[in-house]
Order: structure tokens, then sequence, then C-alpha cells
């Protein structure tokens, strides 16, 4: 069995400007569009900020990631989250959905069938992404990299699977943006 952790939360500050056009923050809270389902246990996707157009609005005072948090980036734009990956445990994978997992963050035909990991999917978005804490597999159609904190990874539209086969929480910052052929 394996052991539970909390999800990490993180403090958001976002800056802009007063009337008078000072420099202000506006915006000091906890982070608070955050996805956790029973269909993929063990991990936590925090959303900080998106927008829907390239290039972004300079300054936004409304909230942008309010309502419900989905996988893919705005049409045209970009979402800026995190993800907490607790360790897998092995058997509770092997019986999971994945199609079901990633249809409830509006992605269930994102999913790669038949693949060698449930999760495995691929996204219609060019992603940046750095691992913050610990350390987590990538999983490939044939191969896996081990990433550890610090590492980089520009994720192109291929598929993959994220596997934590580690005895502490990953978290990985990720910046998706919406991609073309």
């Amino acid at each position: 069995m394996m052991m539970a952790f909390e999800a990490r939360k993180f403090r958001r500050v976002v800056t802009g400007h007063d009337a008078d056009g000072v420099a202000k923050v506006i915006r000091d809270d906890t982070a608070s569009c955050v996805l956790q389902r029973p269909t993929r246990p063990g991990v936590t996707l925090t959303n900080f900020w998106q927008h829907s157009q390239s290039p972004a609005p300079m300054e936004s005072h409304d909230d942008p990631v309010e309502g419900p948090l989905v996988l893919h980036p705005p049409k045209n734009g970009a979402v800026f989250r995190v993800v907490q990956f607790d360790p897998e445990d092995p058997d509770i994978i092997a019986s999971i959905d994945g199609k079901k997992a990633f249809a409830a963050m509006g992605a269930g035909a994102n999913v790669v069938e038949n693949a060698r990991h449930p999760y495995m999917h691929r996204t219609d978005s060019l992603d940046y992404s750095i691992v913050l804490q610990g350390e987590v597999w990538m999983l490939m159609d044939e191969e896996d990299v081990l990433l550890k904190q610090g590492d980089v990874v520009v994720q192109q539209g291929t598929n993959h699977a994220w596997a934590n086969r580690g005895t502490e929480p990953c978290i990985i910052m990720f910046v998706l943006n919406d991609a073309v052929k």
C-alpha cells in the first residue's frame, strides 16, 4: 500500500496597476483552480493563469482560471500550471480506465488506446516543463526517461505518460501552448 501525501497548495501573487498607473499587487491568494479525481489517484493539477489569445493581453484584473480545469490550453492561448504526481501503486494503475480519467478533463479522445500505461496520451499543444521537486519517469512510445529536479522537457505533441516510481511526490511546472501541426 502506498503512503498518502497531501497535495501542495501554492500562493499566487499577481501584479498589475491601479487607476493611476502605479504598479500594485492585485491578487495575493492561494491558487484555487485545483483538480483531483478518483480516476487519477495521487495526481493534483493546479492552474495559476491562462489566456486565450496571442499575443496575450498584458494585464487582466479578472481571474482567468475560474471555472472547470481542462487539460488543454485555450485555443490560441496558453495555460500555466503545476502537477503533483504522488508515487504510483502498480496494482491500482493496472486497474485504471485512462480514457475515463482524461474525459473528466475534456480530453478523452487524447488517450492512446492499448498503450503500455493507462494514462498514455497526446496533447495538441507545445508544452514547456521543469521538474521542481522529486523525480518522475516520462514514458514515450518505446522508451522511459527519468527526470529529476531541475530537468526541463519541451513536449512537442508526442505520446507520453508520467509515472512516479519513487517514494516521494514529484512536482512539475508546465506551460501548455496551443499549437498547430
